[in-house]
């Protein structure tokens, strides 16, 4: 049986234990687990003790890495995987049952998977579907993690846009899968203008796939703690968002999305 690795970044933070547990128990809960073997690998920073999360119903494994950055952790974790697939989840995240078996079935037509998240607050109230790619909806093979790389360790805010840079720079095809009653044609992008950024700075290779059901696969967890939190309420933290927002600009010519 193939090996799929979840990578999943975790720093230091009042709610993290709680925040780990419910994502690691939907990552147990994936229908995938009946034809991949699942192997879960969390990145904290170096120096901060391993969270008790308690007993698992998947392997776990927790790795530091080389410096207190998400990039770090991701990479650290991501290093020592052993899949021939590679997901990844924040741990605020949840994913839905269905999210990896249905991501694994459109990798028999792409290198890369994204998807569209719904997101709620704290109290389970939707907000809205985000059509942004964060790597929470990210499946892949091994091959694309290879040959686009790791993480830019030097981008603290962005480091995901500059990947999706990367991966389009290496003309790898992706699908951006969205839900059943998601809107996939031109008059999708009046209604759903994060599709048409999707298509415009997705780098040429991307294309719409609608998954089986009628909600996102992906659940994101908006809250004060979160980094878009910092960035929309910190003037330091959203001065140096800019700036990285500038730099990815100047490497590409847009906003990878």
């Amino acid at each position: 049986m193939k090996v799929l690795t979840v990578v999943i970044p975790s720093r230091a933070q009042p709610q993290q234990v709680e925040f780990l547990r419910r994502s690691i128990k939907s990552v147990a809960e994936q229908r995938a687990r009946a034809v991949v073997s699942i192997e879960v690998l969390v990145g904290i920073d170096p120096g901060d003790a391993v969270p008790e999360i308690g007993p698992t119903d998947v392997p776990v494994r927790f790795v530091a890495g080389k410096q207190r950055l998400q990039a770090a952790a991701l990479n650290a974790a991501a290093a020592e995987s052993r899949g021939d697939y590679i997901a990844f989840v924040e741990d605020d995240d949840l994913w839905l049952p269905d999210h990896l078996l249905l991501s694994l079935n459109m990798l028999e037509h792409a290198g890369f998977i994204s998807g569209t998240q719904l997101e709620v607050d704290p109290a389970g109230n939707v907000i809205r579907i985000n059509d942004f790619p964060t790597p929470s909806g990210w499946v892949m093979s091994r091959a694309t993690w290879e040959t686009v790389g790791a993480f830019d360790e030097t981008y603290r805010y962005h480091l995901d846009n500059d990947w999706l840079g990367r991966l389009a720079k290496a003309e790898i095809n992706r699908i951006h899968l969205v839900e059943s009653t998601a809107p996939i044609d031109g008059p999708a992008f009046d209604v759903r203008p994060w599709l048409a950024n999707i298509v415009l700075a997705g780098g040429g290779r991307v294309r719409f796939a609608r998954h089986t059901l009628p909600v996102p696969l992906v659940t994101r967890l908006i809250h004060t703690g979160s980094g878009v939190h910092a960035i929309k309420n910190d003037p330091n933290i959203k001065t140096k968002s800019l700036a990285e927002i500038a730099r990815l600009e100047a490497a590409y010519g847009r906003i990878p999305w």
